[in-house]
């Protein structure tokens, strides 16, 4: 079993309150889980209105296929016109890792 993981941090653009982030936050999340068939939450920046932290994971047989998944998600990411993808980290790990 392969276990992959993303970790984007993105600046919103023009977003005045927390309420309009989440406006913008929670359809990228539903989007991004329908998508990509991956589980997704926002994990950072939680109070601050112009930033989110976006936490994605995937889980799979084949290592092929998580990195594909998890390359997807940053292409989709750094292609929304919303946000400005700042960073993104990624990780890949096998169940048999100690």
């Amino acid at each position: 079993m392969w276990i992959g993981w993303l970790e984007a941090d993105l600046l919103l653009g023009d977003v005045h309150s927390l309420k309009e982030k989440r406006g913008y936050v929670r359809p990228l999340v539903a989007e991004l889980g329908r998508r990509f068939s991956i589980a997704v939450a926002e994990v950072d920046h939680l109070d601050l209105h112009r930033r989110t932290g976006v936490g994605v994971s995937c889980v799979a047989a084949d290592a092929r296929h998580v990195r594909e998944v998890i390359d997807g998600v940053e292409r989709f990411l750094a292609e929304r016109p919303e946000f400005e993808l700042l960073s993104v980290r990624t990780g890949l790990v096998s169940s048999t890792d100690d």
